[in-house]
């Protein structure tokens, strides 16, 4: 029997997805100043949520979110654990923690204190395992792996590929500052487009633009 009495209950129950798509992004060295490019491009009328795991040490990702914020049209925060995915918003992964979305009535953020999972916390592969174990129902997801050091990012990418109608865009090596992470997943064939920094928001839009309103 469903206790309907308890307001956890409640409070999913009444939870609204308003958007599409969830955005997952995957970036590390060279990360603060691409962002710094990207989201503001970055339409609010996009039927999405945002995701991001950008690799940094505790302390050092609400000021970057704050920075954000500051510049672009999307709300930009530092992720809390329990918080529902809200259509227009970027979460940022907070250094020192896991990050992973769960589904009650609507995805939510989990925050957790795993170990660094193959030297990573925040790890892109887990916040993109998680996603890939997720019934979305008819959400999409658009994943975006840009410069950074190693291949965090692709074991993630193959896993979404394999559960999900997912996109992928990986940066190219010319605008990378590292190009290790895209690099990977590129070189295994995971990639839809493979483009230079500067058209990442406009292959968000192309993918996503037809969804204003929803």
């Amino acid at each position: 029997m469903i206790n309907n009495q308890n307001p956890n209950y409640l409070k999913h129950k009444e939870e609204k997805v308003d958007y599409e798509y969830i955005i997952a992004m995957g970036i590390s060295t060279g990360g603060p100043k691409l962002l710094n490019q990207l989201l503001p491009k970055l339409e609010a009328e996009l039927s999405a949520a945002y995701v991001i795991v950008q690799h940094m040490p505790p302390g050092f990702t609400k000021p970057l979110a704050d920075r954000l914020n500051n510049v672009s049209s999307l709300q930009v925060k530092e992720a809390e654990n329990g918080e529902t995915l809200k259509r227009g918003v970027v979460y940022i992964a907070p250094g020192g923690k896991q990050f992973q979305i769960t589904k009650q009535a609507a995805p939510q953020v989990l925050l957790t204190d795993e170990e660094p999972y193959k030297g990573h916390r925040p790890s892109v592969n887990v916040m993109l395992n998680s996603l890939a174990k997720l019934d979305l129902d008819k959400k999409r997801i658009i994943v975006i792996i840009m410069t950074g050091m190693g291949t965090d990012g692709l074991e993630g990418v193959t896993n979404l590929k394999e559960a999900t109608n997912c996109i992928v865009v990986a940066q190219d090596k010319d605008s990378s500052t590292v190009y290790g992470m895209p690099k990977a997943v590129a070189s295994a064939g995971l990639a839809d487009y493979v483009v230079p920094a500067e058209e990442i928001n406009q292959i968000i839009k192309k993918i996503a633009g037809g969804n204003y309103g929803r």
